[in-house]
């Protein structure tokens, strides 16, 4: 399936693969920026201005809305969960994808599937859990996507605070005790565009095969990038953010079930060079 697809968010890291790889396969896109505009960006639109998103979605005719915005910081309640709400009540009738976090989870557990309730922590988590919860009642029919740390093009977040711990740009650490299961930016961005294109609906989490602790992704990173792995500093998260969860796992069994992508171990595709904004690898690799 191929059709009209608005992705919001569309110059971020994942917005922006969205956008690329959806505008090489067919699809008609619009992406929104807010802050910064590049790449991807069409239209500016504030998703906490729901009039105006109201407005966008009637002159874009959207078939289908990839959400992908969340705000500019990791506190921004407004966008993180109000904004997802502004979005669903605008997309009635509008096949809705929405990404969520495993933030959502307080990681007691460790391992978690798409039957998992949200028990947050701390303010983002219970930010991405309203959202969840806000999303599914307004707009019963979306996915609601859950997926881990997501990096390899090197726009990642953690690849960014690797490199600015590396040169001291900033002080910090990587926690050696806090475990994901992270995912290529761009095996996560051909996953959204089959799910897309699907009927699924309800929660799905989309991650990688492979636990791996913050810090070991950071040498991971280190390694690629050609730095100095003794510049990466290590710390125990339960030492210093005794609320943050630590061990959390999500179960992809399902999304490998049903869609052809294969979500490739950390491992892996950061044994090679980071992949930038064109390149459009086989998602069925």
């Amino acid at each position: 399936m191929t059709g009209t697809l608005l992705v919001t968010g569309a110059t971020g890291s994942l917005g922006r693969r969205v956008y690329e790889q959806a505008t090489a396969g067919g699809w008609t896109v619009t992406g929104t920026w807010f802050a910064n505009r590049a790449r991807g960006g069409d239209v500016r639109l504030d998703i906490r201005d729901r009039p105006a998103i109201g407005a966008l979605l009637r002159d874009t005719r959207p078939d289908v809305i990839i959400h992908t915005a969340a705000g500019r910081d990791r506190g921004d309640w407004a966008s993180i969960a109000d904004g997802a709400a502004n979005v669903a009540v605008a997309a009635a009738g509008i096949r809705l994808v929405h990404m969520s976090s495993d933030a959502v989870f307080s990681g007691r557990e460790i391992h978690y599937d798409e039957t998992a309730l949200p028990y947050p922590t701390y303010r983002y988590g219970a930010a991405k859990a309203a959202a969840e919860t806000a999303v599914a009642a307004i707009h019963p029919d979306a996915v609601l996507v859950r997926t881990s740390t997501i990096l390899g093009d090197g726009r990642g977040a953690h690849e960014v605070l690797t490199h600015d711990l590396a040169s001291g740009r900033v002080q910090g650490a990587l926690f050696t005790d806090e475990i994901r299961m992270p995912v290529h930016v761009d095996d996560l961005a051909a996953a959204l565009l089959e799910v897309a294109a699907g009927s699924h609906r309800g929660v799905l989490n989309i991650a990688g095969p492979q636990p791996i602790s913050r810090h070991e992704l950071g040498l991971l990173v280190a390694a690629r990038d050609g730095l100095d792995p003794a510049t990466i500093p290590a710390a125990r998260s339960r030492d210093l953010f005794p609320n943050r969860p630590l061990d959390v796992r999500l179960t992809s069994a399902l999304a490998e079930s049903m869609l052809r992508v294969r979500l490739r171990p950390a491992g892996e595709f950061m044994a090679g060079p980071a992949t930038v904004a064109g390149d459009r690898p086989d998602p069925r690799r």
